[in-house]
């Protein structure tokens, strides 16, 4: 499984693991893959703290952070507004549904004693580039081995600060013009990223893009994501030409992993056909596990969504108080509620292992994989 990626990311095999839990983090690198935290959601001052505890605990073994950094969102044109300027856009007519909806799920408030006001007062508006600066602050004050952007083109001073520390650059494309557009820029390596993948994806799936996007940026090395939680993927993946994969649904059920537990029950009785793109998160199109949440704001009803950063400007204190009550399951509206994330291969997610055990199965599998393959020549 050694590729030209085990090289210069020093790791024995090029299974890159993107999760927002820093022991997730750790347990793929110390099994011999690399972990990706991804920061998106962290303040700077919790990124500090997780990344100094990784770095801690996998002792000099390389791991990297992915931030949000998208290229267009509300107010990017005019170089960004503040938080209050783009509060006051949110309509009062979404406001109105969203507490509604909360009502007839009965979702209960939040005692004001947890803090849930996050963007209160001079706080940066989620998902812009006024955020994400902070945490590339702290980030790079670490000696982690890579950094992406997860959205869209990284910005030229991302790049040019990675380069200058020795830290490779990578970024997520959907389409062959988006990777075109990042080598262009200069990012070290490619995530391709396809329509099966957890997350905010595009229309083109893993098994059609990652070819045509190794040929287009080639020597470039392109990772394979969308779809991936197996050695059989992992397999594939490489013959369609991808020097690695990135793994992100794959983690949210693992041991370690700090996915809501909600969510997780749900995660573990789901097939491949129980998720879909929508724009309920954050304003763009993110694959996501279909709930009664998505389907309030996909149903007759609905407002219609705000683009990002608006959306989950709105709804972050819904969102919040939907994972406060969905901890108790006796609150029945709350848990129709609840959703994440996740990719297609949810439907292979069917059993809560440790990371590790994920990994090892993946080598594991893809060893059979690869004599089974060499066994035909024989035939």
């Amino acid at each position: 499984m050694k590729t030209n990626v085990c090289e210069i990311l020093g790791v024995d095999v090029p299974i890159l693991a993107f999760t927002h839990c820093r022991d997730v983090v750790a347990a793929v690198t110390k099994a011999g893959g690399f972990g990706v935290l991804g920061a998106a959601g962290h303040t700077p001052e919790q990124l500090d703290v997780d990344l100094k505890w990784i770095t801690d605990e996998v002792a000099g073994k390389p791991f990297g952070v992915d931030i949000i950094v998208p290229a267009k969102y509300e107010g990017s044109d005019e170089g960004g507004k503040s938080a209050a300027d783009l509060r006051a856009m949110i309509p009062q007519g979404h406001r109105d549904f969203l507490e509604n909806m909360m009502n007839r799920y009965g979702v209960p408030e939040m005692p004001e004693s947890d803090g849930l006001n996050v963007m209160a007062g001079d706080a940066e508006p989620p998902m812009t580039y006024s955020q994400a600066v902070p945490l590339m602050d702290v980030a790079f004050s670490y000696p982690i081995k890579l950094i992406v952007n997860a959205l869209g083109p990284p910005p030229p001073d991302m790049i040019a600060r990675a380069h200058e520390q020795g830290i490779l650059v990578g970024a997520l494309a959907g389409k062959k013009s988006h990777a075109v557009r990042h080598v262009a820029s200069g990012v070290d390596i490619i995530i391709a990223q396809g329509h099966e993948a957890g997350g905010h994806t595009g229309e083109i799936g893993t098994m059609v893009l990652v070819p045509e996007i190794v040929d287009a940026v080639h020597p470039i090395p392109v990772l394979a994501a969308g779809g991936i939680g197996t050695g059989r993927q992992v397999a594939a993946s490489l013959a369609l030409g991808a020097q690695g994969v990135w793994c992100g649904s794959v983690w949210l059920t693992t041991l370690e992993a700090e996915t809501h537990p909600a969510v997780k029950d749900k995660f573990l009785e789901a097939t491949s056909s129980d998720t879909l793109r929508s724009r309920s998160r954050t304003g763009k199109p993110a694959r996501q596990l279909r709930s009664a949440w998505t389907d309030e704001w996909e149903g007759a009803d609905s407002p219609g969504t705000l683009p990002m950063p608006l959306q989950p400007m709105l709804i972050s204190k819904a969102s919040r108080r939907v994972d406060r009550a969905a901890l108790n399951e006796e609150n029945v509206g709350a848990v129709e509620l609840s959703n994440y994330f996740v990719g297609q291969i949810v439907g292979q997610m069917n059993e809560s292992i440790s990371a590790t055990r994920v990994v090892e199965n993946m080598i594991s599998e893809y060893v059979d994989v690869m004599d089974r393959l060499e066994s035909l020549n024989d035939l």
